[in-house]
């Protein structure tokens, strides 16, 4: 064997391994392996999950607690609670989140912008309280009564969210949203 064979063979052989390693790394590259975005992603998608499954178990406890609690006398001693939206501090509200907050705004929930408010108010629901109530179900409802066009938004946080602001938990909110807003990270 001279040295012009072995040369030549070195470079078919080194040609081949590119040409292989290059077959293999744009197969790996195609594979159904989850990118990290993918996992964030999924990770939001649970977290919208789990807010929707709790504002509907508040729901179901507070339906509960209404038929289970016993009638109070009149000669009772117990004390009306005291209403939370009284409480409302617009000043710890625009400390929070930035911006000036008036009671009972809808529109300070990620995802409802005026278009949307409007279409909660047609159906009563016009307070963070009423919002808060208010099952995830129904409020898809309430975006499907305003055409195709709403079908983007996901309203499972929302009750959780009205919650917060309702209770006055300004700075929890504004975590939450941070955290999750629009689905950017």
């Amino acid at each position: 064997m001279d040295f012009q064979d072995s040369n030549t063979w070195y470079w078919i052989i080194l040609a081949l391994t590119g040409i292989i390693s290059g077959i293999l790394g744009y197969l790996f590259g195609k594979s159904d392996i989850p990118s990290a975005p993918d996992n964030f992603n999924e990770l939001n998608k649970l977290d919208i999950e789990n807010a929707k499954l709790r504002a509907d178990l508040k729901t179901c406890k507070e339906h509960l607690s209404a038929f289970s609690t016993p009638k109070a006398s009149s000669k009772s001693s117990v004390k009306p609670q005291k209403i939370i939206s009284e409480s409302f501090n617009p000043v710890a509200a625009k400390s929070a989140l930035g911006k000036k907050v008036n009671l009972d705004d809808l529109k300070i929930v990620e995802g409802i912008g005026p278009k949307i408010e409007g279409l909660f108010h047609n159906f009563d629901i016009k307070t963070w309280k009423t919002l808060s109530e208010t099952s995830a179900d129904t409020c898809q409802e309430v975006l499907d009564s305003g055409g195709k066009r709403y079908r983007i938004h996901d309203p499972a946080s929302w009750p959780m969210q009205a919650k917060m602001a309702h209770e006055g938990h300004w700075e929890q909110l504004a975590q939450w949203q941070e955290k999750h807003r629009a689905g950017k990270f």
